[in-house]
C-alpha cells in the first residue's frame, strides 16, 4: 500500500533546522514497517539527515556551506533574484531534495542522534512544500 501526504512548513530563517517532529505531526501514524520517503518541492532548500542533539553542528554546517557557495561571487550570472539565490541553488544540489528512511516497529527508524533537517538556503525562503510517501 502507498500513502502520500503533501503539506507545507511555515517559513524558517536561513540555516539548518530539525523538522522531524513537524513531519510526524503532518503525516500522523506510520505503519508497523515500510519505507518513508520525503521530498521538498523547491530548488533553493534541501533535506538531509544529521545530528539532532548538539545545535553547534547546524551552526557549523551554515559556516561551511557559506564558504562552499558564497554570496556576491563575481563569477555568478544568475543574480536577478538576489545574492542568496544562486548560492541557494548550488547548496540545495549538494544536499539533495529528498531523504528515505526505513519504518520499523511503527516509527521512523532513525539512529539515536539523527534527525531530519530542513536546509533553508534563502534569507527569506517562505513556506516550503513537502511530499511524504509511505510504502508499507
Amino acid at each position: 500500500m502507498v500513502n502520500q501526504y503533501e503539506f507545507s512548513l511555515d517559513p524558517f530563517p536561513r540555516g539548518f533546522h530539525i523538522i522531524t517532529d513537524l513531519v510526524i505531526i503532518n503525516i500522523g501514524q506510520v505503519p508497523e514497517k515500510g519505507i518513508f520517503h520525503l521530498f521538498i518541492k523547491h530548488t533553493s532548500a534541501g533535506l538531509s539527515i544529521n545530528e539532532n542533539a548538539d545545535p553547534s553542528v547546524r551552526v557549523d554546517f551554515e559556516s561551511v556551506f557559506n564558504r562552499i557557495a558564497p554570496e556576491n561571487a563575481s563569477y555568478l550570472t544568475h543574480t536577478m533574484e538576489g545574492p542568496d539565490d544562486m548560492p541557494a541553488h548550488i547548496k540545495s544540489t549538494i544536499v539533495g531534495s529528498s531523504v528515505t528512511i526505513p519504518i520499523s516497529d511503527g516509527r521512523l527508524n532513525l539512529g539515536t542522534w539523527q534527525g531530519i533537517y530542513l536546509c533553508e538556503f534563502r534569507n527569506h525562503g517562505g513556506r516550503r512544500k513537502l511530499v511524504a510517501t509511505i510504502y508499507s
